[in-house]
């Protein structure tokens, strides 16, 4: 599928005006007109409906994306199952992380879990304003911070022994996630089957109602 921009010459109206994008850069680091002018050219919305994909291996990846409303998850194939290695929400960034900022292939797949609408980035231009202007390069090795405190997370979790400290560990760190998502994303993504998972809530549900009792 090739993106289009079915917002057309206006496609700022319904945001301000201007591409949410700046808000987010403006989040890290004041910005130039020439950068949000750029910003405002080259990035437009998109929408896409639930369980599309985003990106896979079929198509090069040109696009990273700002997600304003929606969820998705990133996964690749065993056999036949999807394997959950990442998922996300409204105001976080996805693509496939194998070949961020490149056209190279990638075994990764994003998909929508609930219709998402986002701001496309195109790569190019991520490489524009990265060889142009300094101000662009912090702004993007703030966001590769936290990009990798977020891996790092995930390694973490993915090394625990058990599967119900893998859950205990994912209610610490993606609370947040756990009513906002089917928990089928969420046991794929704990490497567990979701029949253990709901297990692991409901014991989790009762030592909790347990020690309540108890004070």
């Amino acid at each position: 599928m090739n993106l289009e921009n079915e917002f057309g010459e206006r496609k700022w109206d319904e945001f301000g005006g201007i591409s949410p994008l700046i808000a987010l850069f403006k989040s890290y680091h004041p910005l130039n007109p020439e950068i949000e002018k750029i910003i405002n050219e080259q990035t437009f919305p998109v929408r896409f409906d639930k369980n599309k994909h985003i990106a896979s291996p079929l198509k090069r990846n040109r696009y990273i994306y700002l997600i304003l409303q929606g969820s998705v998850h990133g996964y690749i194939k065993m056999g036949t199952e999807k394997v959950t290695t990442w998922i996300a929400i409204e105001h976080e960034l996805a693509g496939t992380i194998r070949n961020l900022w490149t056209e190279e292939a990638s075994e990764e797949y994003i998909e929508s879990i609930d219709p998402v609408l986002a701001i496309a980035i195109p790569h190019a231009m991520s490489r524009q304003l990265y060889q142009q202007f300094p101000i662009a390069n912090y702004v993007g090795r703030k966001m590769t911070e936290i990009y990798f405190k977020s891996a790092s997370e995930r390694a973490f979790i993915s090394r625990l022994p058990t599967a119900k400290k893998r859950y205990e560990r994912y209610l610490i760190t993606y609370s947040y996630l756990v009513d906002r998502v089917p928990l089928k994303y969420i046991a794929s993504f704990l490497n567990m089957r979701l029949e253990t998972l709901s297990r692991i809530r409901a014991t989790i549900a009762k030592e909790t109602e347990k020690m309540l009792s108890e004070r």
